[in-house]
């Protein structure tokens, strides 16, 4: 493979991938030292596009994998330049822009391999079953539908998110799910977001999703638990690695990539796009994790969610 972790080479996918889900600028604090509450802490701050589904869109584009991210930004300049951007990634963005409503904005808190976000989703709450409805017809060669959790834990958005699903099952395209984030996922409901994503093909969760979800801590444990609902659970552990589980059944756990970490953000959202453009091109397992985890730590080598360069 070619030395540059984020761009390793055609996936050899067949169809295109659909991205459902959310667009956000990030403004990314990279904290100097630990946050002095009340007080100044020194910080190099940045502002670039973010949103889970949209990062998960940019990795994959950086493959080589034909992709469709499905989203909505408000009517200003940051929504224009967040697609902007996106389009020039090589991501076909059928991103509705909605009138009186400002684009999704996440203010990140870096400090080594921890981060904070302070989120105000905006237009992410305004996508609708019609739009999602609109963009499968506008992409029969699509062959997968990645849904990011947020469109289903904002309820807002959450009758897009199901509709996609929904809509993906009837036509016949492989699904995924990606958890999102622990704090929004026990407000929902463990078993309020397990019937939501029950037959999806791939569930992907990070160690604090898995908790909410599952109990435990330990992975194969809580992958064997939460295979009753999807196909596939691939739990990541961050610096402890991942771990595969299916209902075969397989378990495969391999160790994280030892890289020099800048900033986490974006980091499950790379793994995603690895590991959806390794299995979706039939690899086994082991080699969807191995390309899962090369994304990882291109992603965590860097500052920002998206591909550099």
């Amino acid at each position: 493979m070619p030395s540059d972790p984020a761009r390793p080479g055609p996936a050899g996918h067949g169809g295109r991938i659909l991205v459902v889900g959310d667009v956000i600028t990030d403004v990314v604090a990279m904290l100097a030292g630990p946050l002095a509450s009340g007080s100044d802490t020194a910080a190099e701050i940045r502002f670039t596009g973010g949103g889970q589904a949209a990062n998960t869109a940019a990795w994959l584009a950086a493959q080589g994998v034909p992709v469709t991210l499905v989203a909505a930004v408000g009517d200003d300049a940051a929504g224009r330049d967040r697609v902007a951007e996106l389009t020039a990634a090589g991501v076909d963005c059928a991103v509705a822009r909605i009138a009186g409503c400002s684009t999704g904005t996440v203010i990140v808190l870096a400090a080594g391999d921890e981060r904070t976000m302070i989120t105000e989703r905006g237009a992410n709450l305004r996508l609708t079953p019609e739009h999602v409805e609109q963009a499968l017809a506008g992409a029969p060669e699509a062959t997968h539908l990645h849904l990011s959790g947020y469109a289903l834990l904002d309820p807002g958005s959450r009758p897009a998110g199901l509709h996609a699903l929904a809509l993906a099952r009837q036509r016949g395209l492989t699904t995924s799910v990606d958890a999102a984030s622990a704090a929004p996922l026990r407000a929902a409901g463990a078993v309020a977001f397990l019937s939501w994503v029950r037959g999806v093909d791939v569930l992907l969760v990070n160690t604090d999703e898995a908790a909410v979800l599952a109990g435990g801590l330990d992975p194969v444990a809580q992958g064997r638990a939460l295979v009753a609902s999807a196909r596939r659970v691939v739990v990541k552990q961050a610096a402890a690695g991942a771990t595969w589980v299916d209902r075969q059944p397989t378990i495969v756990a391999i160790p994280a990539r030892r890289v020099a970490v800048v900033d986490v953000t974006g980091a499950g959202d790379a793994f995603a796009a690895g590991l959806l453009t390794a299995w979706l091109a039939d690899a086994p397992p082991h080699a969807a994790l191995e390309r899962a985890t090369r994304l990882g730590a291109a992603a965590v080598s860097q500052v920002g969610a998206r591909p550099a360069g």
